[in-house]
């Protein structure tokens, strides 16, 4: 097993894929932790990680779908999950820059 930061790098912040296309920014961190998971250092652990914050976003994006009707909390639900979505795949690329273990927040444990 090799170590690769600019690789796990990449993996988070494929994540933002999704603000820019508007789709990938599952489906490609998902195909490098599959194909990567055996060869590089700590991307089994990162990249359950991300897959388990892209799920949760998901996830919390269709529930805020309906509360969209209850006095449109869910607008400000969306807006939140837009944000967080953006502010920490940025901020977990940096510390895997500086050798430091990233989390998500609010992070579903969907794969362990």
């Amino acid at each position: 097993m090799r170590e690769d930061k600019q690789l796990l790098v990449i993996t988070h912040l494929s994540q933002l894929l999704t603000c820019i296309t508007g789709f990938g920014g599952l489906i490609v961190p998902l195909i490098l932790w599959a194909t990567q998971k055996e060869n590089i250092y700590s991307m089994d652990l990162q990249g359950k990680r991300i897959i388990n914050f892209q799920l949760s976003i998901i996830v919390y994006s269709v529930i805020c779908i309906p509360l969209i009707l209850l006095l449109g909390l869910g607008f400000l639900g969306l807006i939140f999950i837009g944000i967080i979505s953006i502010i920490f795949p940025i901020i977990n690329a940096v510390k895997v820059n500086n050798g430091e273990v990233p989390k998500y927040p609010l992070s579903l444990n969907f794969i362990s």
